[in-house]
C-alpha cells in the first residue's frame, strides 16, 4: 500500500486563517495525522494488481460461454437442418 504525505503545519495554517483557535486547529491536525497513519490506502495500482487474474478468469469464461454456446447452435442446426 502507499502512505500519504501530510504537510501539519500548511493544515494547522489553514485552519487558523479559517477562525480556529490554535488549540483546536493542532487538536484537529493531530487527529487528522492519526487517522492517516493508520488507515490504508489503496492505489490504482494495486487494485490492478489484484484485479489482474479475476480479469483473466471472467475472460477465460467468455471465451468458455463462446465456445458453448457455438456448439449448443451448431447441434441444433444439425438436428433441424
Amino acid at each position: 500500500m502507499t502512505t500519504i504525505t501530510f504537510d501539519t503545519h500548511k493544515f494547522v495554517r489553514k485552519l487558523k486563517e479559517a477562525g480556529f483557535e490554535e488549540k483546536q486547529a493542532e487538536a484537529l491536525t493531530e487527529a487528522m495525522q492519526a487517522v492517516i497513519n493508520e488507515s490504508e490506502l489503496v492505489t490504482r495500482r494495486d487494485l490492478q494488481i489484484e484485479l489482474a487474474p479475476i480479469k483473466a478468469d471472467i475472460n477465460l469464461m467468455k471465451w468458455m460461454l463462446g465456445a458453448v454456446l457455438g456448439l449448443a447452435i451448431a447441434n441444433f442446426a444439425k438436428q433441424f437442418l
